[in-house]
């Protein structure tokens, strides 16, 4: 009876032991199992990570800022054009990839002299409009070849210092002279312009830039009894002629807001 007990006991205590010894195996197991779940999770997360920051580094990064300057050819020709004295400073802002915003407002004294005259003008203009830039830059450069529109206005006024009035006749009747100034004031012009340019990043947010400009005179007042012969802004009118053209070399410092990648 006794050696059936113990018999019975003895198997009782192994089951136990064998059951115990499985759960534990299990539990290393999920354990185990949950370990490797979690570092494959990390790696794959990391591997994405770096798969981003490798297609981030091929992407183009675009400036968006207020980028200002001067036109240093109208400051060189003061310097050395006793006739002529201006200056002009010159903005863009980027709307979209290839889009700004732009414009120039400047001041001009122009003095006209010829054989038959001899007049002084000067004033102010502005002008306003967008530029498109038709260049795609590679990664991290920031350049431009672009074109322009420009709608441009001019406030100015003449001083006739003398004038020569031609007459055919030069054997009956001498020709007149004016020998005291006379002020034409209130004087207006608009017009309209196309830009042809570039501008190229020297050192980080430094650009140099030169653009030629065809315009268009679309109206303009005129003094009593006279002609503009130069309007600030515009130009030469180049008797009564309503093209224009000019050009202008740039420098401009961009002040950087943020950026995006394209």
């Amino acid at each position: 009876m006794k050696p059936t007990l113990l018999l019975r006991t003895s198997l009782i205590v192994f089951f136990l032991l064998v059951s115990i010894t499985t759960k534990a195996q299990n539990d290393s197991i999920a354990k185990i199992n949950e370990t490797v779940k979690t570092v494959d999770s990390s790696k794959t997360k990391k591997a994405k990570e770096t798969a981003k920051t490798k297609n981030d580094s091929t992407s183009v990064k675009l400036k968006y800022g207020l980028r200002a300057g001067a036109d240093v050819g109208k400051l060189i020709r003061s310097a050395f054009d006793d006739d002529y004295q201006g200056f002009e400073i010159n903005a863009d802002f980027r709307l979209s990839k290839h889009l700004y915003v732009a414009g120039e407002f400047g001041h001009e004294e122009k003095s006209t002299i010829t054989d038959y005259m001899d007049i002084s003008s000067q004033g102010s203009y502005l002008k306003a409009g967008v530029d498109y830039n038709m260049y795609d830059n590679w990664l991290n450069m920031d350049n431009m070849i672009y074109f322009g529109f420009r709608a441009g206005g001019s406030s100015f006024s003449h001083d006739l210092n003398s004038a020569t009035i031609y007459t055919a006749n030069q054997y009956w009747a001498p020709q007149y002279t004016i020998t005291d100034p006379i002020e034409f004031d209130s004087l207006t012009a608009f017009w309209a312009e196309l830009q042809l340019g570039l501008k190229a990043e020297v050192l980080t947010n430094l650009y140099m830039g030169i653009n030629l400009q065809v315009r268009l005179l679309v109206s303009e007042t005129d003094p009593s009894n006279f002609e503009n012969v130069y309007i600030p802004g515009f130009g030469r009118t180049y008797d009564s002629g309503r093209i224009g053209a000019g050009y202008s070399y740039t420098i401009a410092y961009r002040i950087p807001l943020f950026s995006k990648y394209k």
